[in-house]
C-alpha cells in the first residue's frame, strides 16, 4: 500500500477539517473513518466560546478567548491560527454553497428546540435567531408526530427571551405520515419533496406575512444548499428561522455532507470502517497505523499523524479503572483530576466545569503530546479536538471551535 504524507484518524469536525487543510498544503492525505461519526449528534454550528469561566455569556468570542486560562487549548493554538481557521472554514463551506455567517467579534444567537436563546459564533443563515428580535409577531410551527418539539413550551420560553411586547402564535402542521413517531430528518425529507413542500406551505401560509418571523424545527431540507429555506422565505414573505433540536441533527448531517463533498473534490482518500488499533513506533516517531476493517487489518504508513478520535465522548480515551486513563491508538499520556469526589459534579448542568470533561492529552504549542516534564512523546503525532485537555466544551460551548481551530493548526504544523 502506498505511503501517505498524512494519516488522520477520526471523521468528526476535527478530522475532516484536518484532512481538508492538509490537502491544501499539498499533502497526500488518508483519512481513517470508523462508524457514523458525531455529526448526527452535532448542531453543525461553530461555537468558539459561548460562556466564560463563571458561566456568563461572552459578548465577543475574541475577547473571551483572551481570558481563558493558560491550560486551555486556545492558548496553545494561538489567536493567529484561530482567525485563519475561521476564514478557512467560511470559505470552504461557502464554496460548497452552504455559507455561514458570523465572526469572532460578536456572538450570533440561536433558538433552541425548547425556545431559549443560545450564543454561537458561526452559523448557517437559516438558524439566525437574532433575526427574530425585530419581528412584531412570532409564529411557531410544530409538526404532528414530531418527537421532542413542543410548540407551547417554545412559545412560553421565547416570550421570556424576546419579550412580552410581541405577539406569539402557534400552529401544528400534518405531514400525513402515519404509524410512527417522526424525527426532524423524516420531516426534512418530506418538506424537500415537491408534494411535501406544497402541503407544508399550504398549512402555514395563512399565518405568515410582513413583520412576522416563522419559527420551525430543523426541517428545511436535508441538504446544505439553502434551497428549501430560500424558497420558503420567498413564498411566505417574511423571516424564517430554524431552531436547533435533538438528534439526529439535520444541520449536523448537512455540514458533514458539505465537508465530505469538499474532501472528494480535493482527492482525499477516505477509508471507511477502518478502526485504528495499533501504532508502529520507531524511536520517537510513528511510521504506520494498523487499522482493522471488515475483512482484515491494513497498515497505513505516513510521515505525519493527526489524532481526532473524539476523546471520552467517542471512545478515543477510556478509563476502565478509576484514575487510569488510556488514549487508545498511540498510548499518549492523559492528564486529568483523578480524585473521585471531584471527577463529576453532582448537578450535571451546574455553574462549574466537569472534571471528567477537562481530562485529555497534554500538548505543546504545536499540539504534540508531552509528558509531565514537557518532553514531546512522539514527534510526528498531533492531537486535536476533544482529545485535548484543559477545557469543558459543554460548559463553555466551545466544542466545534476547538475542533476546527486545533485541526487547522495541526494540519499547518
Amino acid at each position: 500500500m502506498s505511503k501517505s504524507d498524512v494519516v488522520i484518524i477520526g471523521n468528526g469536525v476535527a478530522g475532516l477539517m484536518a484532512a481538508l487543510v492538509s490537502a491544501d498544503e499539498g499533502k497526500k492525505v488518508t483519512l481513517l473513518s470508523y462508524g457514523a461519526g458525531t455529526f448526527p449528534l452535532n448542531s453543525g454550528v461553530i461555537d468558539i466560546l459561548g460562556y466564560d469561566e463563571q458561566g456568563k455569556a461572552v459578548n465577543s468570542p475574541i475577547t473571551g478567548i483572551d481570558q481563558v486560562p493558560d491550560s486551555h487549548p486556545y492558548k496553545k493554538i494561538g489567536m493567529a491560527a484561530i482567525e485563519d481557521a475561521i476564514k478557512y472554514f467560511k470559505k470552504t463551506v461557502a464554496d460548497e454553497g452552504f455559507a455561514y455567517t458570523g465572526s469572532l467579534k460578536e456572538q450570533q444567537w440561536l433558538i433552541t428546540g425548547i425556545g431559549t436563546l443560545k450564543p454561537t459564533c458561526l452559523l448557517p443563515e437559516s438558524l439566525q435567531g437574532s433575526r427574530c428580535f425585530d419581528a412584531s409577531e412570532i409564529v411557531i410551527v410544530g409538526v404532528k408526530g414530531l418527537k421532542d418539539f413542543y410548540v407551547d413550551m417554545v412559545k412560553e420560553n421565547l416570550a421570556k427571551e424576546l419579550g412580552a411586547d410581541k405577539k406569539y402564535t402557534t400552529i401544528t402542521v400534518d405531514t400525513y405520515i402515519t404509524g410512527r413517531d417522526l424525527t426532524t430528518r423524516d420531516v426534512a425529507k418530506w418538506v424537500e419533496s415537491d408534494k411535501g413542500y406544497g402541503e407544508f406551505l399550504a398549512q402555514i401560509k395563512g399565518q405568515a406575512g410582513a413583520g412576522k418571523a416563522v419559527i420551525v424545527p430543523q426541517i428545511l431540507g436535508t441538504k446544505g444548499d439553502y434551497v428549501v429555506y430560500k424558497k420558503l422565505s420567498k413564498d411566505l414573505g417574511c423571516t424564517v428561522v430554524e431552531t436547533t433540536g435533538m438528534p439526529p441533527s439535520v444541520n449536523g448531517i448537512r455540514l458533514r455532507d458539505v465537508l465530505l463533498s469538499a474532501l472528494k473534490k480535493k482527492g482525499i482518500r477516505v477509508v471507511e470502517n477502518a478502526k485504528a488499533e495499533k501504532a508502529i513506533v520507531k524511536g520517537d516517531k510513528v511510521t504506520a497505523i494498523e487499522a482493522g476493517g471488515e475483512v482484515r487489518t491494513q497498515t497505513y504508513e505516513a510521515d505525519k499523524f493527526i489524532l481526532a478520535t473524539g476523546g471520552f465522548y467517542s471512545g478515543g480515551i477510556t478509563m476502565r479503572d478509576f484514575g487510569e486513563y488510556k488514549e487508545m491508538v498511540f498510548g499518549l499520556p492523559v492528564e486529568g483530576d483523578c480524585v473521585e469526589e471531584r471527577w463529576v459534579n453532582k448537578q450535571l448542568f451546574s455553574d462549574k466545569k466537569q472534571a471528567f470533561s477537562m481530562a485529555g492529552v497534554r500538548v505543546d504549542d504545536s499540539l504534540r503530546a508531552v509528558d509531565e516534564s514537557g518532553n514531546v512523546v512522539l514527534k510526528n503525532v498531533y492531537v486535536v479536538g476533544r482529545n485535548l485537555s484543559g477545557y469543558d466544551f459543554c460548559f463553555e460551548h466551545s466544542g466545534n471551535g476547538v475542533a476546527l481551530t486545533s485541526a487547522y493548526k495541526a494540519a499547518k504544523a
